[in-house]
């Protein structure tokens, strides 16, 4: 990515906003861990969709209609900050990163911000106002939000998601360039587990290979906690305890992923410790990788995207019956405990707005996620890829990471 990928960005929002709005971006802070430990900082995604600039405490201010222009805040130098906890995004940087020409000190916003409010050309404010769940505490958007009903009544505050979400929906060209280097990323780490995979080995093992792979790549984490498990784990969706032992007999279940420039992917695999699939494993993997052939070879532009899922079901439901397994309809719930498909980018979980009534369109990437688990067989896995929706179908973008019993068995042995 670069400057104009970010300007882009940032214009082609105020562009949907109304004369006399102002748009307030956050890029958060970490949370406190414990004591005087902190998490590692992670910058707000819609903040980082919009600037680039990875800093905690930063704050956007643009403005709507023709008088698009914006102000990146940012935390000024501190040297004895910076001693101690790394060194801070300056201007210059900030400026060749984002094309934000206006850059202030943090310090400066409320007096800035307050300036504007009080002005008279301005009667709304946009602020990112989402919460995945309702008992999150509030974020910095939230306290803003409270700052301007106290001390400016007449200002109308919208909630900026939906803008965000529309704009963040299709990708870019240089943002599907980063998806292909994040897949490359991805499969050495899949590729580094399934060579290493020996009766015996541990899933904390299995992780530390994947990790290594990424690191010694130059991927300084992965896009999100991966999910590795084996046996009676992969019966646990998100599972992160990494306390298990892969022994023969097994299935190892990855749900992983690797970021570049900001995009990540989301791709899973499962394959046999001892190398071989044994013959139940072999049907039910199977039932699994038609379905996801059968529906990349579906998917175009026009086609809702609720269709999505509610195709990968009822395939999938029809393997799991010709192999005796579903016995009707009302038995899928049994075995598939999971959606077949989420939009990926800059997030894992990407935030898009789209309904299931909606049609899918060139330049959309979303996951195809087919999961099956079969707890009186002792098998549950996962087969997940990563779909960019073309001009006239779609392309597997995880397609070079093995997925066929063929050669993920060629891999293993």
């Amino acid at each position: 990515m670069n400057s104009t990928f970010y300007t882009e960005n940032r214009r082609g929002l105020y562009a949907r906003l109304e004369e006399g709005a102002i748009a307030v971006v956050h890029s958060g802070a970490a949370p406190r861990k414990t004591n005087d430990e902190y998490y590692p900082f992670f910058a707000d995604r819609n903040f980082m969709y919009l600037t680039g600039v990875d800093q905690s405490d930063a704050m956007l201010m643009g403005f709507g209609g023709d008088d698009s222009r914006d102000t990146l805040f940012l935390p000024p130098p501190d040297v004895m900050w910076e001693r101690w906890n790394g060194e801070r995004v300056k201007a210059d940087t900030a400026t060749e990163i984002s094309g934000i020409e206006d850059i202030k000190y943090s310090q400066d916003f409320t007096t800035q911000f307050s300036r504007a409010l009080g002005s008279g050309q301005y009667d709304t404010v946009y602020l990112p106002l989402f919460k995945y769940t309702p008992d999150e505490p509030d974020g910095p958007s939230y306290h803003l939000a409270r700052y301007i009903r106290d001390r400016y009544p007449h200002i109308i505050i919208k909630d900026l998601m939906p803008h965000l979400k529309a704009l963040r929906l299709i990708k870019k060209p240089c943002e599907i360039e980063a998806m292909r280097k994040a897949e490359e990323l991805t499969r050495e780490g899949i590729l580094a587990m399934m060579r290493a995979a020996r009766s015996g080995i541990t899933e904390l093992e299995l992780r530390a290979e994947y990790l290594y792979a990424l690191m010694k790549r130059g991927a300084a984490t992965p896009s999100c906690p991966p999910i590795i498990s084996a046996g009676k784990n992969n019966f646990c969706i998100h599972y992160h305890d990494h306390k298990g032992i892969a022994n023969d007999g097994d299935l190892v279940l990855n749900d992983v992923g690797a970021p570049y420039n900001n995009i990540v992917t989301d791709v899973s695999r499962a394959w046999p410790v001892s190398g071989r699939f044994n013959e139940r494993q072999r049907l039910l993997y199977q039932c699994a990788y038609d379905t996801s052939n059968h529906i990349f070879g579906l998917i175009k532009p026009g086609m809702p995207m609720g269709d999505v899922d509610a195709i990968i079901r009822r395939y999938n439901y029809e393997r799991l019956r010709d192999i005796g397994l579903c016995k009707s309809w009302d038995d899928i719930g049994t075995y598939m405990w999971h959606g077949g498909a989420h939009h990926v980018g800059f997030d894992v979980h990407d935030v898009v707005g789209i309904t299931p009534e909606a049609p899918i369109a060139e330049g959309m990437v979303f996951c195809v996620d087919i999961g099956i688990y079969v707890e009186e067989w002792g098998i549950g896995f996962r087969l997940e890829d990563n779909c960019l929706v073309t001009e006239n179908g779609c392309e597997n973008l995880s397609k070079d990471i093995p997925s066929s019993i063929e050669d993920i068995e060629a891999v293993m042995n």
